[in-house]
């Protein structure tokens, strides 16, 4: 896929939530308040979050779409990285909020306080965002595979962490409204479960993150792939130093291959030239090589 359509492909998607996201969030406040529902309103208040994700997987996408200058000789695809940082990092901060709101109601109630019973409008709130929440994450993620696009399905996955988040407070307005008044600790209670989910994902988005940043090798099956290659290739009598690291979408590749020291300097090009091809037919035209030859020496 051409940078330019996965860039219009991620831009889309990310509007389309962006626009669902404002509306779900109007709609979420309104019924909370009137519904007299705190655990919406928080709910209402969460999905504000997915604005933040919105403009900055919109801003990075962009951004990581340039061609690389003088400045980023590697391209800007660790702004793509950053970004799912970020998202992740906005995620781990929506658990904690999520999971201490939780437990201060909790606490309340052990203390005799009674939380107030919430309207109908309210549970209706709660499930219509589970609905739209669940489909965008399927959406989103499905484009972001697509594109392979890291910051895109994170997106995807901070839209899914707004439904969990809508399951629990739809799980607990509907124990207060069916169940009675000793049963509407179910929305804390709830909502600390939901905490919980949320930054998993957010580890998980995370952590793959940070070791890109922190210039983590490709994985081993990954390596083990650029390995057959080079040995596909009879020619190639020898190698070493093989170092591996992503950029954004894009992987880096370093290797010395050692050749028969009688053949032309030509034939060297052609045969590093070859090996750089069938990587990036593997990987993708933009995988970044750097092939070093060295003459083979026969071991005595």
């Amino acid at each position: 896929m051409k940078s330019t359509d996965r860039i219009s492909e991620a831009r889309k998607v990310t509007w389309v939530g962006f626009f669902l996201n404002l509306l779900l969030t109007i709609f979420k406040l309104i019924a909370g308040i009137a519904g007299k529902s705190t655990a919406m309103v928080a709910d209402g208040v969460h999905s504000l979050s997915d604005f933040v994700t919105d403009v900055i997987v919109i801003i990075f996408i962009g951004v990581s779409g340039k061609e690389r200058d003088a400045d980023h000789q590697y391209g800007h695809g660790k702004y793509e990285t950053f970004a799912t940082l970020l998202i992740s990092l906005a995620l781990l901060v929506v658990a904690v909020g999520i999971f201490w709101n939780g437990i201060t109601k909790v606490a309340d109630v052990i203390k005799g306080e009674i939380i107030e019973q919430p309207s109908i409008i309210a549970l209706i709130a709660a499930i219509v965002s589970i609905v739209i929440k669940e489909g965008l994450f399927w959406y989103t993620k499905i484009i972001g595979e697509k594109i392979n696009s890291q910051a895109v399905i994170a997106n995807g996955w901070h839209h899914r962490s707004d439904a969990f988040s809508s399951i629990g407070t739809a799980l607990g307005i509907s124990g207060a409204i069916f169940l009675g008044e000793h049963w509407r600790i179910l929305d804390p209670i709830a909502g600390i479960i939901v905490s919980f989910f949320i930054a998993k994902v957010a580890i998980e988005l995370g952590l793959p993150s940070v070791q890109e940043l922190l210039e983590k090798s490709l994985p081993a099956e990954t390596e083990q792939e650029i390995i057959e290659i080079i040995e596909s290739n009879k020619e190639i009598l020898a190698y070493h130093n093989l170092k591996t690291r992503k950029i954004g979408n894009i992987y880096a590749v370093d290797i010395h291959i050692k050749l028969d020291k009688n053949i032309n300097f030509v034939h060297s090009h052609d045969i590093a030239t070859d090996l750089e091809q069938k990587l990036r037919e593997r990987f993708g035209d933009k995988t970044i090589t750097s092939i070093h030859t060295e003459p083979y020496m026969n071991q005595i």
